[in-house]
């Protein structure tokens, strides 16, 4: 089997199978349990259906970081529930999928899938990390399309796009990027930030839209050659344009920080966070198998029991870059 490495956008799935699954399947004192069942369900699958041998559900420690809202202060602001000065603000979600998140980290911790977050910083950040320096081919799962930054066919890392549901499972690669967007994957950071993008809070550029804003970076390349062209009354941007942009300029300086991805963090190695899919034995398994009947959860733990039974250890060289 060749080694392949799938990076779990993980608070984008578990959304996703709350809304997915009716919040009336519930285990006996009346927790519900829907998002549970979902987020097993997609990793037997995905796991299964894009072989994959390495896995790293990529953990939202901070989900929405101070110093991004420093810089952008609408940074998903419409999402907020409560600001806690010196903690993480408290995000929208409903009470139903709250006290399934437990659940979730203590049904992952016994199947022996790696949990990985980082302090002030998203999933998305985790990802972006493991995705740039892994020695596999990376599979990144996600419902969101910030991600779509790191598509790189030279480097085997693309996009599994979960938006339209399991059913209609999109693989996001250079090509598939560039058809829907008209833009390169490194060029997608600079082209949402000109769009904006009201999911999180996004001004972008007002009066610039999608086309606009891929025309530009097409003929400018990316978004500090289109500011450097803009300063030029010789530059080849329109008067319009240079307007627009001026009128942003302050954003501009700003948000390329808060749309970009970190792909620097300090992270274990995946050696060292036990990312290697492994067939779960032992009192491991008895508890999971017990808890499928104590918490209602169906076929979902038998399922990905059965997506893990098909990796037996193999040992995981260490992946540098992860210090």
């Amino acid at each position: 089997m060749v080694n392949r490495l799938m990076l779990l956008d993980t608070a984008s799935l578990y959304f996703r199978a709350f809304y997915g699954l009716p919040d009336t399947i519930r285990r006996a004192d009346g927790t519900p349990v829907n998002a549970v069942r979902g987020l097993l369900d997609m990793i037997a699958r995905l796991t299964t259906e894009y072989g994959a041998t390495h896995l790293v559900a990529c953990w939202d420690d901070d989900w929405r970081p101070q110093w991004r809202v420093d810089l952008v202060p609408t940074y998903k602001s419409h999402r907020v529930a409560e600001v806690r000065p010196a903690a993480p603000d408290v995000e929208v979600v409903p009470d139903a999928l709250e006290a399934q998140i437990p659940l979730i980290r203590h049904v992952l911790a016994l199947a022996g899938i790696a949990v990985v977050g980082a302090p002030e910083h998203e999933a998305d950040d985790v990802v972006g990390t493991y995705a740039s320096h892994a020695e596999l081919p990376v599979d990144v799962v996600t419902g969101d399309r910030d991600l779509f930054q790191l598509v790189d066919d030279a480097r085997q890392v693309r996009v599994i796009y979960t938006a339209r549901g399991m059913r209609n499972l999109e693989i996001l690669t250079d090509a598939v990027v560039v058809g829907k967007y008209r833009v390169l994957p490194e060029q997608y950071a600079d082209y949402a930030t000109l769009r904006g993008d009201a999911s999180d809070g996004l001004p972008g550029v007002a009066g610039i839209g999608e086309k606009t804003a891929a025309a530009l970076l097409l003929e400018h390349g990316t978004l500090d050659g289109l500011v450097e062209a803009a300063a030029d009354p010789g530059g080849g941007v329109s008067a319009s344009v240079r307007s627009k942009l001026a009128a942003a300029a302050d954003y501009l300086k700003v948000a390329p920080a808060v749309v970009n991805v970190v792909r620097n963090l300090e992270l274990p190695s995946l050696e060292e966070a036990g990312a290697e899919l492994h067939a779960v034995g032992g009192e491991a398994r008895e508890e999971l198998e017990r808890l499928a009947t104590e918490w209602n959860l169906g076929g979902s733990v038998q399922r990905l029991l059965q997506a893990l039974d098909r990796h037996p250890q193999t040992g995981l060289l260490s992946q540098p870059g992860f210090s």
